[in-house]
């Protein structure tokens, strides 16, 4: 069957591959999987109808990029940034990835966050092109047919979002689309999926927001969201659609609320190969992350004593990869939890207290606070930082500036180099500014954040702060997901995908945290690699041409598959 029933890439003689199409003249202009623009060779445009509907001169890829180039560094709003590249994705799909490949580490603020937030909250009012599927409930009971509109045959990868928790903003209705196109930009230009694998999906379930519903330009339906047996109905019918038309695909599940982004996980994680970036990579890339920061120190992770301020999907995911990683040095699970203090809203979860179910796991054992002090019924950050001489403190709490001086000078008075990550996003949400966590701590602290920041100078020297961005794992782990056709992303290949970008980091950039952003297309393969190893240690990988295969040769294999943004040649389809 065609890749779509636009196109096929074929090989020819030589194993080259070069395009088929099934549209020709104006139609294939509109395209952007096949447009070429100004770079269709005179041959080409005479083969396929497009003499006389483009300027005479053929241009390369470079001499396009240059151009598109030129204008997006003229315009100074970072969503109008957004909105200039998105409509260059929406007219030529291989240029727009040239571009964002050559300018990895400059565009991906611009593309996801934190500019993706202010995208997502305008989505409605600066629409302009068709992306993706939309899910919903005017269509649901036809979503088999509805499926069968879009125009690939060989969907492997899909973003879906219920856009109930977008990043630190909410409910964000229809918008969220966005995230899910957003998140693929990035499997593709970091992680290598090629574009006509992916499928950005926005599951519009309705919004609670009153004013989106009362917004005469809001795109989603209008009426209050869906709840319990109704919601997962929904649910239900969209991912057995999904098994019946993309039998080989791949679903991230992206942006969920709290409790909802657990249930949904572990209601389809056996059903259909999936992952929550929010829960699973926000926890492996911290990990990685603290791992690194243990090692700048020359300290074990099992001997830090962690407070995560936020139980949210985002903290509860951390909390869970720290505690593994801590029981891989030898920790008992209560002895590792003992060590991973989760606070929320109301303080630190001790057993006994009120908490929706999902945070009961990491809630501490009332004979853990023997001997605290502090005033309210339990502990708040501050109280929990002093009394627990906690070494690790990590943000993912969506408050902004809640890592206060107070709050920073008791971690140094508890270690000489505290680890300090606001992870949260957008930058707006973030716990602090490495500024001042720099300056609080006298230069010491060990500083990563969720957002892009510069490095900091201080007293003569420049101190870099790490970008936790879940681009160095969710790439890595769905191409090795998808390349060793895994039945299932186990845990095992999430923790896998830790260990990978801490053992790149280790090798690579042994004084830093994390990676330079943009070495991202370096990380992804070693990191899918290591998944795709793990996925044939714990007997998942399906795929039949990696069994057997050593981590040199499955690096071999996934660079092979590793999608390039570079013009194919075309051969119309013969006449029969």
């Amino acid at each position: 069957m065609p890749i779509s029933r636009y196109y096929d890439v074929k090989r020819d003689e030589k194993g080259e591959r070069y395009l088929e199409p099934y549209v020709t003249g104006f139609l294939l202009l509109r395209l952007p999987l096949l447009n070429k623009g100004t770079a269709f060779t005179e041959e080409e445009r005479r083969l396929l109808g497009l003499e006389g509907l483009l300027p005479p001169h053929v241009h390369t890829l470079e001499e396009q990029k240059e151009r598109v180039y030129r204008r997006y560094r003229l315009i100074q709003s970072p969503l109008e940034k957004h909105i200039y590249l998105r409509h260059l994705q929406d007219r030529n799909e291989v240029l727009f990835y040239a571009l964002v490949v050559d300018h990895l580490e400059e565009m991906l603020p611009i593309l996801y966050t934190p500019t993706v937030g202010e995208a997502v909250r305008e989505f409605s009012h600066i629409y302009r092109y068709p992306r993706g599927f939309t899910a919903s409930t005017k269509n649901i009971d036809r979503i088999d047919e509805a499926l069968q509109n879009v125009p690939l045959e060989d969907v492997r990868l899909i973003v879906a979002t219920d856009s109930s928790a977008i990043l630190g903003i909410g409910d964000q209705g229809y918008g969220g689309m966005a995230i899910s196109i957003g998140k693929l930009t990035l499997y593709t230009a970091a992680g290598g999926v090629g574009p006509d694998k992916t499928l950005p999906v926005e599951l519009d379930v309705g919004t609670d927001r009153e004013d989106l519903l009362k917004d005469p330009l809001y795109l989603g339906v209008r009426h209050r969201r869906l709840r319990g047996e109704e919601y997962f109905r929904f649910l239900d019918r969209f991912v057995e659609a999904v098994r019946r038309r993309y039998p080989k695909a791949l679903i991230q599940w992206e942006d969920f609320a709290k409790e909802t982004a657990f249930q949904v996980l572990e209601r389809y994680r056996k059903v259909i190969p999936s992952f929550n970036d929010d829960i699973q990579g926000t926890g492996a890339v911290a990990l990685a992350g603290v791992l690194s920061a243990c090692r700048l120190k020359g300290e074990r992770l099992s001997d830090q004593v962690v407070v995560v301020y936020g139980a949210g999907a985002g903290g509860i995911g951390v909390a869970w990869a720290l505690v593994e990683g801590m029981k891989r040095e030898g920790l008992s699970e209560e002895e590792a939890k003992a060590r991973v203090l989760v606070l929320d809203s109301k303080g630190l979860l001790v057993e006994g207290r009120s908490m929706e179910d999902y945070k009961r796991p990491y809630a501490q054992r009332p004979e853990r606070l023997w001997g605290w002090r502090f005033a309210g019924e339990y502990p708040n950050l501050l109280e929990t930082i002093t009394n627990a001489r906690a070494t690790v403190l990590l943000g993912l709490s969506g408050q902004a500036g809640s890592f206060t001086e107070p709050v920073v000078r008791a971690m140094l008075a508890n270690t000489p180099r505290p680890v300090i990550f606001p992870l949260s996003n957008p930058t707006s949400a973030t716990e602090a500014l490495p500024d001042d966590l720099v300056y609080w701590t006298e230069g010491r602290a060990l500083v990563a954040a969720g957002s892009p920041f510069p490095p900091v100078g201080f007293k003569g020297r420049t101190v870099p702060i790490g970008q936790g961005n879940n681009a160095f794992v969710f790439p890595g782990l769905g191409l090795g997901a998808v390349l060793s056709r895994a039945r299932e992303v186990t845990d095992g290949m999430v923790l896998e995908a830790a260990y990978a970008l801490y053992d790149y980091t280790r090798e690579h950039f042994p004084e830093r945290i994390y990676p330079p952003v943009g070495r991202l297309r370096e990380v992804s393969p070693y990191v899918a690699a290591r998944v795709m190893q793990r996925a044939l240690e714990e007997g998942v990988a399906e795929e039949a041409r990696v069994q057997g295969l050593t981590l040199e040769a499955l690096l071999d294999f996934v660079k092979s598959r590793f999608w390039e943004p570079r013009y194919l040649p075309y051969r119309p389809a013969p006449v029969i």
